[in-house]
């Protein structure tokens, strides 16, 4: 069956095919059919996703899957939340950079890692909190949650959720990831996100624990038909 993924991220398709290899699901970009990206105005994951998902089931008349995915951190009520793209809001770009896609998106990324460290160093500190690894304000996850329909009015939707735990650093480390990978530091994996191998990031991250979770769900309650 085909599965329409209501994003045009590259890394995120061929990601999600590898996790849903095997099911019988050809999973295709919404972007290679002509649909557009939908809007997210909602203040949680869940509802961000559904929106996406209709979005993209309405227009390509089939079934859809889409995820809305961030930065948690209890300490500041949750924030970054569904807002961690743009938690430091718009960032102004200058000519230069405007057609410049993945210079947009470090500008943006930046931006938003400073802003989340300044947010934290507002927190108060309990007495006796040692390095940013013991700091309780410091702790947070990364969410993420997957939804799939079978067309765009189907009133029981598939839903899956994965959350990744670490904690905060006080300054960047490693090179590779986007995003809050650099200040997220994995204890489980003793490294940052930004620090890891691409394919350990891929094997653990949230999206991982919450596609491992919709394989099941869509192999136990849509039962996709097996290619022979």
């Amino acid at each position: 069956m085909r599965l329409v993924l209501a994003s045009n991220n590259a890394k995120k398709l061929v990601e999600l095919q590898e996790l849903l290899g095997g099911l019988g699901v050809d999973l295709v970009a919404q972007g290679a059919l002509g649909i557009t990206e939908a809007e997210e105005p909602h203040g949680t994951f869940i509802e961000n996703a559904l929106a996406k998902a209709r979005h993209a089931a309405r227009a390509a008349r089939g079934a859809a899957i889409a995820d809305d995915s961030g930065l948690c951190v209890p300490a500041l009520g949750g924030e970054p939340g569904v807002h961690s793209a743009v938690f430091a809001g718009e960032v102004p770009l200058s000519a230069a950079v405007q057609g410049d896609r993945e210079a947009r998106r470090r500008a943006q990324d930046a931006a938003n890692n400073a802003r989340l460290l300044e947010r934290l160093e507002a927190v108060p500190r309990r007495p006796g909190d040692g390095s940013p690894l013991e700091d309780e304000a410091r702790r947070a996850y990364f969410a993420c949650t997957l939804v799939a329909l079978r067309h765009a009015d189907d009133p029981e939707p598939l839903v899956a959720t994965g959350r990744w735990h670490g904690v905060v650093l006080s300054a960047p480390q490693g090179q590779g990831g986007f995003g809050y990978d650099p200040l997220m530091f994995i204890p489980a994996l003793g490294s940052s996100v930004a620090a890891l191998p691409a394919e350990v990031k891929n094997r653990h991250s949230h999206r991982a624990i919450a596609a491992r979770a919709m394989r099941e769900l869509l192999a136990a309650v849509w039962r996709p038909q097996q290619p022979s």
